[in-house]
């Protein structure tokens, strides 16, 4: 049989790959609480302009009332020879009210329905992960502040470079996290334009009044052209962007973890809950929830890349590949709400081993530059100079096998007799990490200061959110 939704055009039905290649609601059922959503707000327009007859308006709304409740009890049947998600609501409603149902079609095409029920629930999903990015953020800062004198090593090129402190280094998180929130954020404001009623591509000869529905929908106007309104896949595209983003910032976070617990490193340790076992080697304990944070980071980028790729070459209108705007894309955003929700609990779960870190923090000459700002300050000799005595004091150290505290001040004044013993007041790590006071610096006085200032803005921060918003599946 023909499908009832496309009318008399065609004399029969699909073959059974075209049925294939053609469904999407396996996918695409996510949106059915957008989709009504869409609709009751459509029809009480209709009704508002009298396109719709009262009762007719009255028996959709119901209808659509009904099948909302089907589905959030599982007892809806979702069918894929109805093809979508519209046409399974559309169909069932038809069932539930009878001809009435085939009026709530009037001034909408399934190109500007499909554009809305995609905007509500990217919209819908930006705003639960930014309540997980938040507590993200509070996880980390609670912790920055506990830590917030907990001495480590900093790294560049992965070679003890500085020492810093725990708490520092959780709060650097904190920025990116908070820069991917402004950016999915941003993206929310870009999106929050209804294309309803957009129809098919050029818009409609009723009497339609866009501005209600894209009120009644949380929305902040109406797009302003139709042919964008149904083309438009930006607002994926950005989310996507954003969560890419987010993804590269929760894989190095992963891969830290991952390092930190090998027994060559030993700085941190995740109980249990965040860790399995091996089906061969008793002794083992795998960081696999860091692991797979780090792996899903990769499936997220590329559906951003997949996307990318559906849209460079499509014409306007709306074509059929934008059909695989949404897969890629309900698949990335719940992988990055399950790795938001695995770090976060992972930070609240790392045990941080202080005396292993502090001792690595000294390993490495960590202290030489504190020792060359010194030649600088006490010295007055120019940085240049004072970076050669202080790389031949290296030297020296490291023939000897010995820290540059352990250094006598002979030695030291062989190299440069103007060298005095309040030298060793900055050779220390300790020392070190306390002078380190500048705007931004790693001075436990600092990280203090950072940690409480991130908790208070994060506890009477008002998170963006939605009457409709639900938790990305």
């Amino acid at each position: 049989m023909s499908n009832k939704m496309w009318g008399g055009r065609f004399a029969s039905g699909p073959d059974a790959i075209m049925e294939e290649i053609n469904a999407s609601i396996g996918f695409d059922y996510r949106l059915a609480l957008q989709d009504i959503a869409g609709s009751q707000a459509h029809v009480a327009m209709l009704a508002q302009t009298g396109i719709l007859a009262q009762e007719d308006a009255a028996a959709i709304a119901k209808g659509l009332d009904e099948i909302r409740a089907e589905i959030e009890d599982g007892t809806f049947t979702f069918s894929r020879a109805l093809e979508d998600i519209h046409m399974n609501i559309e169909a069932r409603l038809t069932a539930l009210i009878g001809a009435a149902a085939g009026r709530l079609h009037t001034a909408r095409s399934r190109n500007d329905q499909v554009a809305l029920d995609f905007r509500l629930w990217i919209r819908d999903t930006i705003d639960a992960l930014d309540r997980q990015l938040r507590e993200l953020q509070v996880a980390l800062a609670d912790k920055a502040l506990a830590h917030a004198g907990s001495v480590m090593p900093g790294f560049t090129h992965m070679q003890s470079a500085q020492p810093v402190t725990f708490g520092h280094h959780l709060l650097a998180y904190v920025e990116m996290f908070s820069r991917d929130r402004s950016r999915l954020r941003d993206a929310r404001v870009r999106l929050n334009e209804s294309p309803l009623g957009a129809a098919a591509l050029a818009g409609t000869s009723f009497p339609i009044d866009r501005a209600a529905t894209a009120k009644a929908l949380g929305f902040d106007r109406p797009t302003a052209n139709s042919l964008d309104s149904v083309s438009d896949r930006d607002f994926v595209l950005e989310t996507l962007s954003a969560a890419a983003i987010c993804a590269i910032h929760l894989s190095r976070f992963a891969e830290e973890i991952v390092l930190w617990a090998t027994p060559q490193f030993g700085f941190a340790a995740l109980s249990d809950k965040f860790t399995t076992g091996s089906s061969i080697m008793p002794q083992k304990r795998n960081p696999d929830a860091a692991e797979l944070v780090r792996g899903k980071a990769g499936r997220i980028i590329g559906a951003l890349n997949g996307l990318l790729i559906v849209m460079k070459g499509l014409p306007l209108t709306y074509s059929k590949d934008m059909q695989e705007d949404k897969e890629g894309a309900f698949d990335a955003l719940h992988s990055l709400s399950l790795c938001l929700a695995a770090m976060t609990g992972m930070v609240r779960d790392l045990e941080p081993d202080l005396k292993r870190m502090k001792a690595a923090a000294g390993a490495g000459y960590a202290t030489a530059t504190d020792l060359a700002d010194w030649l600088v300050r006490r010295l007055k000799l120019p940085f240049r100079e004072a970076h050669h005595i202080t790389g031949r004091l290296v030297a020296l150290a490291a023939t000897k096998k010995i820290g540059l505290e352990k250094l006598t001040l002979p030695e030291m004044q062989a190299v440069e007799p103007k060298i005095s013993d309040e030298v060793y007041a900055v050779l220390g790590v300790e020392k070190s990490i306390r002078s380190r006071t500048s705007y931004g610096g790693t001075a436990p006085s600092n990280v203090r200061a950072q940690a409480k200032r991130w908790l208070a803005r994060l506890n009477k921060e008002k998170p963006v959110n939605h009457p409709s918003s639900a938790e990305p599946e």
